[in-house]
């Protein structure tokens, strides 16, 4: 692990950490990347014990260790998901289906190295040197080598559909996880997520419309799009965190991490189903979202769907067990002969790329507009 002394030691390892991954093109090494902060809009901490008080502008002003350290990793682990992505999605440089697309990628991995450039700063800035150590491991921890802290994080992104179901699902945990952290009674992290939110935007409108683009060309059936649905849906839901969590119990009550509807809601919180209440409201953002799509398949019985909260789960209380797409218990027996058929397989890569040799499997854009 590098030694870092200051920021500026930071900047030039970052710079390394691109070398490694292989970000060759100028578009992506020229971008200029900042710290941004939005105008404090709420000064008192928002829920909590100590709902009220004045949010904390330093680490000096947050009021015990334990609430240091669990503020110190929540922004630890928004940082890896962001450079993550990159590793993840890099290759498709090599083949975009056209100029808009490429122009997509490029902004979409240079504000998800900007967000980790500021969950860096804020380690390196606030949090002495465990921050910056902390911020030299985000740059050494590999998705490609699955190293990444969170499970969706070390998947393989193969290709462009894989990239649009990643950014349509993936990225719209993102939003979930940036919003609940706008409202933290840390001022600093409160204040780096409005910007992060509008660039998220364009994120999740990318994957949104290149998988429409894709439903209207025809030459993917909706059969293989589901698979890829079936193989990131899953992998999203874990992101949300076990259920019954005690971590996510204690970050509301220290306010660090509000609910997603913090400031809509008037309902009163449920603290020991933190978890579980974002991914259902999770969840229904996408069926609403998935419903749209569906207008452009004709046939209701091809119809793309969102699992089940039970299926192909890896963490909480149905890791590891044996339920349809649906969320109908399996016997074991069962189970293993029906899942292959859901998820992406060798043959199905294979079927993909070769559609995707030529020019007419997705609906084709010239403009950025």
């Amino acid at each position: 692990m590098r030694k870092l002394h200051n920021w500026d030691d930071w900047i030039d390892y970052f710079s390394v950490w691109q070398d490694k991954i292989g970000l060759e093109r100028s578009e992506l090494r020229q971008f200029e990347f900042t710290i941004k902060f939005d105008d404090p809009d709420v000064e008192a901490i928002e829920f909590g014990h100590y709902r009220g008080q004045r949010k904390w502008p330093t680490l000096m002003h947050v009021p015990d260790q334990r609430i240091r350290d669990a503020l110190m990793n929540l922004i630890i682990y928004q940082g890896d998901t962001e450079f993550a992505s990159v590793e993840q999605q890099r290759n498709l440089l090599l083949k975009p289906p056209s100029d808009y697309d490429m122009l997509s990628i490029m902004r979409v991995m240079c504000e998800e190295m900007r967000h980790g450039w500021q969950m860096s700063y804020l380690l390196c800035e606030h949090f002495g040197d465990e921050g910056r150590r902390e911020a030299s491991k985000l740059l050494e921890r590999n998705a490609q080598e699955g190293e990444r802290l969170l499970g969706s994080f070390n998947e393989i992104v193969d290709n462009w559909l894989d990239f649009f179901t990643y950014a349509q699902f993936i990225d719209r945990d993102g939003k979930f996880q940036l919003k609940m952290l706008s409202t933290s009674a840390f001022e600093p992290l409160a204040r780096s997520m409005g910007p992060m939110l509008k660039e998220e935007s364009y994120h999740l409108g990318t994957g949104n419309n290149g998988l429409l683009r894709i439903i209207k060309a025809g030459r993917v059936e909706p059969e293989l799009i589901q698979k890829f649905f079936n193989k990131w849906v899953p992998t999203a839901f874990d992101l949300f965190g076990t259920d019954n969590s005690s971590s996510a119990q204690w970050a509301y009550v220290w306010g660090l991490k509000g609910r997603f509807d913090e400031r809509e809601t008037e309902q009163d919180v449920d603290q020991g189903h933190l978890n579980e209440a974002s991914r259902r409201l999770y969840r229904e953002e996408c069926v609403r979202l998935i419903a749209r799509l569906n207008q452009y398949i004709p046939d209701r019985d091809r119809h793309l769907a969102i699992p089940d909260l039970k299926f192909n789960r890896k963490i909480g209380m149905y890791a590891r067990q044996c339920y349809d797409i649906h969320g109908n218990e399996m016997s074991q027996e069962a189970y293993d002969k029906y899942f292959p058929g859901l998820i992406p397989n060798e043959a199905d890569y294979a079927r993909l790329n070769n559609i995707m040799k030529d020019n007419d499997w997705i609906e084709h854009r010239t403009s950025q507009n």
